[in-house]
């Protein structure tokens, strides 16, 4: 392709070290996309006949069902996907092949293939975002009863409803959601027409093969356009953060399956055994979620690296963008599948978490509460409970188990209505403020999602 300028071969070793085409293959689809609108962008700027751009739309068509097959053959020393196509067409089809890509770089070309494939594995990674969300309220409409207790520094707090729990979930997928949309939103721009760098003095319409792209737009400066990786950021970004909460998940799904906690029991189809141990039930899955969830941390911070030191415009340096993409994409869609199925096939032991949720001491802020109802000022009525507390812990008695007298000592505030306070399920009713776990806003809460997401659309 450079061949006119120079009077060496490139020599074995660097074909090797620079060959992208063991990766960026999965651009095809992509490419070829690209590359007929480009024929029609020809077409429409009088450089294609008709009978050419007819040829050169069919050829790629032929390629692209061979590559679907398995029957093309790639070509290290034609390095990228790119050129490997370009070539193949060329053979084909002759001149007319060999048009293509006048008014067109390879650094437009790939600066459009990437943000195609980002646009195209967003709209797969939303939907599996919403089928883990649904997953998630399925799993809290079938337990809307089960009482756990709420955790803060991993210590008994307050009582909350088990499906209160895995809703905070869905509203973090739900951000997550959001940020992938905004990200498609800022990337559905086409850089072709730019050039290498300064565009080309062969001018092509580029909002009419945007439009055949699927466009929004087109970039409006060409040194930007050809350089820009900020998109891949962005979505490397929204990645990262949705593997972040998806590790949290997985934490809180480990200690609940333990032994200590018993909360849920996974299904053997989720879990592992031990080489050595015989009894024993790993939960394999939600520990190499939280395990992935690196990769993608360390995915972001390797293209941020890459990015920070480039001077204008395009750098060779952007072919290690690619790798870094693929495995993102890879492992969240991954993730966010088989999460799904964990959660909707996991058990959960309601009789253990109503026991964990018993311990009277959740209801330690109630009774803080009750006394500030009395008129207390709340820091007041923090301190008698905080001594309450070491008085029960002394006498080794749960507050019901205490008489009025007991908690008179501690505030003349006390009166038997004290003891109605010593209850879940009145505790739990009382949190009525949005956002709180009482029973009638979860219920209503699921009832909301279950009508935000709906049904998953059918897959093709």
């Amino acid at each position: 392709m450079w061949k006119g300028r120079f009077q060496k071969e490139t020599s074995d070793l660097v074909k090797r070290y620079g060959e992208s085409v063991s990766f960026d293959w999965r651009l095809y689809a992509q490419d070829i996309r690209g590359s007929m609108a480009q024929a029609d962008g020809l077409l429409r700027a009088g450089i294609l006949t008709t009978a050419e751009c007819r040829q050169i739309k069919s050829g790629l068509r032929e390629i692209e069902k061979e590559i679907q097959d398995g029957r093309f053959t790639w070509k290290f020393s034609l390095e990228d996907v790119h050129m490997n196509i370009e070539s193949a067409l060329t053979e084909r089809i002759g001149a007319a092949g060999a048009k293509l890509h006048t008014a067109r770089s390879r650094n437009d070309q790939v600066a459009t293939d990437a943000r195609l494939y980002c646009r195209d594995e967003g709209a797969v990674m939303s939907g599996l975002m919403r089928d883990l969300q649904r997953a998630l309220v399925r799993s809290a409409a079938a337990h809307v009863e089960v009482i756990l207790p709420g955790y803060t520094h991993l210590q008994r707090g307050q009582p909350v409803l088990f499906a209160h729990h895995l809703l905070a979930y869905v509203e973090m997928l739900d951000r997550d959601a959001g940020r992938l949309d905004d990200a498609m939103r800022r990337l559905n721009v086409s850089p072709l027409g730019s050039g290498a760098l300064a565009g080309s003095t062969i001018v092509l319409d580029r909002e009419y093969v945007a439009a055949q792209l699927g466009f929004d737009g087109v970039t409006r400066n060409s040194m930007d356009a050809v350089s820009d990786r900020d998109f891949m950021a962005e979505l490397l970004f929204v990645i990262a953060l949705c593997g972040v909460h998806l590790s949290r998940l997985a934490e809180d799904i480990i200690l609940w399956a333990s032994a200590e906690f018993a909360f849920i029991t996974l299904d053997d189809a989720h879990t592992t055994g031990s080489s050595l141990m015989p009894q024993k039930k790993n939960p394999d899955v939600a520990e190499l979620t939280r395990g992935k969830c690196g990769r993608l941390i360390g995915n972001l911070v390797s293209l941020l690296t890459t990015l920070k030191g480039l001077p204008m415009t395009y750098n060779r340096d952007l072919q290690e963008d690619k790798e870094r993409l693929f495995d993102s994409i890879d492992t969240l869609k991954m993730a966010l599948a088989v999460n799904a199925e964990m959660i909707t096939a996991m058990q959960v032991n309601g009789s253990v978490c109503r026991a964990a949720a018993s311990d009277p001491f959740l209801l330690a802020t109630d009774l803080a509460d009750y006394l500030v109802k009395k008129g207390l000022p709340f820091r007041h009525a923090h301190e008698v409970i905080g001594k309450l507390t070491a008085f029960s812990l002394t006498e080794k008695r749960g507050f019901p188990d205490m008489t009025l007298e007991e908690f008179r000592q501690f505030s003349d505030e006390f009166s038997d209505d004290v003891f109605a306070v010593l209850n879940l399920e009145t505790a739990l009713a009382a949190r009525q403020a949005p956002g709180a776990p009482s029973p009638a806003g979860v219920a209503a809460e699921i009832k909301r999602w279950q009508k935000s997401l709906g049904k998953p659309a059918r897959k093709r």
